[in-house]
Parts: structure tokens; C-alpha cells; sequence
């Protein structure tokens, strides 16, 4: 699911329409359709991204912030900071992408190898 896609699925999962939502939150309806769309990327500032967030129904610190950041920092083109500070996992990221780039590669698969690294780097919580 692309950023424009979840932000859509937020919105109306708040039951609101586009021009509901945006006049309840002081944003300019147009602009934001093209967010929904994939037209426009994601902003870089964590202040507007945390805003839109709290905008859309999200709670700091849960998976869905999580994944609403990193899907932002994702369709900018970006690799997630959380990636670029983990040294062990950034030495790994020329062999990750030349494996990606030599085959066709599933969204399951590519779905299971997410969750690899998730449980890889979350602390075991016994």
C-alpha cells in the first residue's frame, strides 16, 4: 500500500469525506487529494508528518505511527532512519538490493523477509 493510499484508508476509516476532513483540519482540499492520489510526496518534516498523523486518528508510539512514518520516508525515496543508524543492517543493503533487482521477488515474500527483519531488531519481550 502506497503513503496516498493509507492516508486515503485513514480518512475514511474516520468516515469523513476528503473536503470534511479538511476543513476540520485547516488543509487545503486539493493538495491533499493529490497526496491521496501519489501526485504530491509525502512532506520531510516530521512536524507536519506528526500533525497529519494526529490529523488522521493516529497514537504516538503504536505500529500505525510507525508504519505511517516509514511509509512517508519510503515514498520519498528515502531509506528509513531507523535502517541508516542500524550499522550491521546498512552493510547489508548492496547484497539486499542486488538479490531484489536479480529476480522477481513477491509481495509475500517480500512481505516475509519484513517481518524477519521486524522480529530481527525487536527485542524479545519474555
Amino acid at each position: 500500500m502506497s503513503f496516498g493510499e493509507m492516508v486515503k484508508n485513514l480518512r475514511i476509516e474516520k468516515k469523513v469525506t476528503l473536503r470534511q476532513f479538511c476543513q476540520e483540519n485547516g488543509y487545503d482540499p486539493s493538495n491533499w487529494s493529490k497526496i491521496e492520489r501519489g501526485v504530491n510526496l509525502p512532506p520531510k518534516d516530521e512536524e507536519t508528518l506528526t500533525r497529519w498523523a494526529k490529523a488522521l486518528g493516529l497514537k504516538p508510539k503504536t505500529d500505525a505511527w510507525k508504519n505511517f512514518i516509514l511509509e512517508a520516508e519510503v515514498s520519498r525515496g528515502n531509506i528509513p532512519r531507523e535502517v541508516m543508524n542500524d550499522p550491521a543492517l546498512l552493510e547489508k543493503l548492496p547484497a539486499f538490493f542486488r538479490t531484489v533487482r536479480g529476480s522477481e521477488v513477491s509481495g509475500r515474500e517480500l512481505d516475509n523477509l519484513i517481518e524477519k527483519i521486524r522480529k530481527a531488531h525487536t527485542p524479545d519481550e519474555d
